[in-house]
């Protein structure tokens, strides 16, 4: 597969990029107090705001502020500022299994990305290379895997608690654009029986509320066969099932990893692809870059470009 260019990419050419980690928020109520990376260009201002949400798996790392390094760092030397948390479901913080929420803090998760908001002043004054160059009202939300259920949360998706039965609203308006990559979707008779009996919480996500816009990432080959009974297209129900504006992204033959965006080298990726990387890369890049900057081209290039070889990547559509 030819691997895409984005020429608008080459508008914006890369910069260096500072990462500083780990900037400590502290958070009264918190099992621990919240730990987050932030990871921005040397040089520019008036950065939009990318809060990235990691998902599980059974590497240490990955699972933390220390993960998704191939988007965290393309997205900051594209020009945005990336704030990734290391959430309480990190196998990193060994927490105790009767900790309140465990073993995934769903709600917590959410919950970890409106205090990143609120403190936004607190990050700039904790990092000082960033002061006064953050734009806090261009903010987007992406996530992976279960990251994908945090920020299908803070873009409009609802559920019901299952401990106290009642409809959950995690929204957050200053969150205005999203990328969900390789999400849950729907629950009731999509789950697997082990899905619904351990991780209740997925059985009632109600996308119809979901009207923020978003880009919708799927693999091609993306079973999940532990959550879902329906296979790949389970993927593309925060798509299918929420209102628009929403744009679904199908990668041809991907897996769960879309690659190996969870990390560089990561041994779990079982469709390690540099080319697919990349992909994810450019046109979640180029999708933020036109969502924020009104008129640019960039996204309208990358799904030409996506679709102009002979063997594409993937399949784009919207609504």
């Amino acid at each position: 597969m030819s691997t895409p260019t984005t020429a608008a990419a080459h508008r914006v050419p890369p910069a260096p990029v500072l990462s500083v980690s780990p900037v400590v928020l502290p958070s009264p109520g918190r099992a621990v107090d919240l730990e987050v990376r932030v990871s921005a260009p040397l040089t520019g201002g008036e950065l939009p705001v990318i809060l990235l949400s990691h998902g599980q798996g059974p590497s240490h790392h990955l699972s933390s502020l220390n993960g998704y390094a191939p988007l965290a760092h393309y997205w900051a030397a594209h020009g945005f500022v990336v704030i990734q948390p290391t959430h309480l479901s990190s196998r990193n913080l060994r927490l105790a299994p009767d900790t309140p929420g465990a073993p995934l803090h769903w709600r917590s998760r959410a919950e970890d990305m409106t205090r990143v908001l609120d403190r936004l002043d607190a990050l700039g004054a904790a990092v000082p290379q960033l002061r006064g160059r953050l734009d806090g009202s261009r903010v987007a939300v992406a996530g992976h895997s279960m990251g994908g259920h945090t920020a299908s949360l803070l873009l409009g998706a609802r559920l019901t608690d299952p401990d106290d039965a009642t409809e959950v609203d995690l929204s957050d308006p200053r969150i205005t654009a999203g990328v969900l990559l390789a999400a849950p979707g729907r629950g009731g008779d999509s789950l697997t029986e082990y899905a619904a009996r351990d991780l209740p919480f997925l059985r009632s996500t109600d996308f119809s509320r979901m009207t923020t816009p978003a880009l919708v990432v799927a693999g091609e080959k993306d079973a999940s066969a532990h959550l879902t009974v329906r296979g790949p297209e389970w993927h593309t129900d925060p798509y299918v099932l929420s209102p628009g504006p929403k744009t679904p992204l199908t990668l041809f033959d991907a897996e769960h990893g879309l690659g190996g965006i969870a990390g560089y080298d990561v041994a779990e990726t079982t469709d390690e692809s540099p080319g697919r990387v990349a992909a994810v890369q450019r046109l979640t890049w180029a999708y933020l870059r036109s969502a924020f900057h009104p008129g640019d081209p960039a996204w309208k290039e990358a799904c030409d470009e996506l679709t102009a070889g002979a063997d594409p990547f993937g399949r784009i559509q919207s609504k």
